[in-house]
C-alpha cells in the first residue's frame, strides 16, 4: 500500500469532533424536549445534571451551559478517540 492510500484509512479530528458534538447536542436536545412533555418521574434531566456543569433544569442559563457542555464533550472525546483510533491502526 502506498503512504496516501493509507492516510486515507485514517480518522481526521475535525469531521469526527464536529460529528460526535452534533450527536451529543441533537442527543441533548432532543433529552430536553421529553423532559418538557414526560412525566416527572421519566424526565432526563437528572441524567444530564451531574455531567455538564452549570446546568440547571428550565433555566436559560442552564439550557445554555448544557448545550455548550454537550458540543464540548464531542470535542473532548474527538481528541482523545482519533489519535488513539490512528495509533491503534497504524501498529496493526
Amino acid at each position: 500500500m502506498t503512504e496516501t492510500s493509507e492516510m486515507k484509512k485514517r480518522f481526521r479530528i475535525v469531521p469526527v469532533g464536529h460529528s460526535l458534538s452534533f450527536f451529543l447536542l441533537i442527543s441533548y436536545l432532543l433529552c430536553v424536549a421529553f423532559g418538557l412533555i414526560a412525566p416527572e418521574p421519566m424526565r432526563m434531566y437528572e441524567a444530564w445534571a451531574p455531567l455538564l456543569p452549570g446546568f440547571e433544569w428550565l433555566t436559560v442559563q442552564g439550557f445554555f451551559f448544557g448545550l455548550i457542555g454537550a458540543y464540548l464533550y464531542g470535542w473532548y472525546i474527538a481528541l482523545v478517540f482519533v489519535p488513539l483510533c490512528n495509533f491503534f491502526h497504524a501498529r496493526s
